[in-house]
């Protein structure tokens, strides 16, 4: 059986500007929780620098589960 479509390194490239935001929000929502123990909030720079370096395997680990998906929906006869 081949692989058609998008490979996992396309599918990741597409979403990772996408999971790049959402872990930024998340880092930075939870640096807010953080100063409930005393933590400091983290400025928007640093929020997004770790959004960014959280977002790649975040991401990566994504696209492979939608590659998965999309070889298990494929029929098996499909020439």
């Amino acid at each position: 059986m081949t692989r058609r479509g998008w490979t996992t390194g396309q599918i990741a490239l597409v979403l990772y500007p996408f999971g790049a935001g959402a872990a930024a929000v998340n880092v930075f929502f939870a640096s807010l929780i953080g100063t409930w123990v005393g933590l400091p909030v983290l400025s928007t720079f640093w929020s997004i620098l770790l959004g960014c370096l959280i977002g790649l395997p975040a991401t990566f680990a994504f696209a492979r589960h939608l590659r998965h998906l999309m070889d298990e929906a494929e029929p098996e006869d499909m020439p």
